[in-house]
């Protein structure tokens, strides 16, 4: 009776090490998933940012080039396309994130086209709209470029606690699956040719 009495209460002891270890890793589990979901709603707050100014700096940009439509309207597609993709933070993989990326990149494209082509227009450049337009865009681009490595790093820190043993078995059990990270354009690998 004794021993029956000890092994119950082993086995009761066991259960609840068991119990609170996975109550720990879970836990931890979630909470760093939800840092990855707070840190993207930051990257998607610049690049909203950055959409809100386009229509600001292109009603700017028009009245001084008139020649430039093809531009205009590049962007102006560009940012259409932008705002219609969207990821929820709970579904983040790495397809749904290159989509993101292509979109975002296409607009950062017909930004800098824009950009290089008001260089003709001498009376837009000393446009105070224009410059003050300019210095947010330049402000938000670095904006984006810190959110975007800041996911990374939370992005980094959830991944290696999904993948660690034993975690990861917990993980797998409880749906946890690692997230994509955010990655260089293409091209930017090379650097630019300088030439004077």
């Amino acid at each position: 009776m004794k021993k029956s009495i000890i092994v119950i209460i082993v086995l009761a002891v066991l259960v609840g090490i068991i119990f609170l270890w996975y109550q720990s890793v879970y836990n931890g589990l979630v909470k760093a998933d939800e840092e990855v979901k707070a840190q993207w709603g930051n990257v998607e707050n610049q690049y909203q940012r950055r959409t809100d100014l386009i229509p600001n700096l292109v009603a700017t940009v028009k009245g001084y080039a008139q020649h430039e439509q093809s531009t205009l309207q590049g962007v102006i597609e560009a940012r259409a396309k932008a705002t219609q993709v969207t990821i929820d933070p709970t579904n983040l993989n790495e397809q749904t994130m290159a989509q993101f990326q292509q979109v975002q990149g296409e607009l950062s494209s017909a930004l800098s086209r824009l950009l290089v082509s008001v260089e003709a227009y001498p009376d837009l450049k000393a446009n105070q709209n224009f410059l003050d337009l300019q210095a947010q865009l330049e402000q938000t681009e670095n904006r984006i470029s810190t959110e975007r490595t800041r996911f990374n790093n939370v992005a980094q820190s959830y991944n290696t606690l999904v993948r660690k043993f034993p975690n990861n078995l917990i993980a797998n059990l409880s749906g946890f699956t690692q997230k994509p990270y955010f990655k260089a354009e293409a091209g930017a690998e090379k650097a630019p040719e300088v030439q004077f």
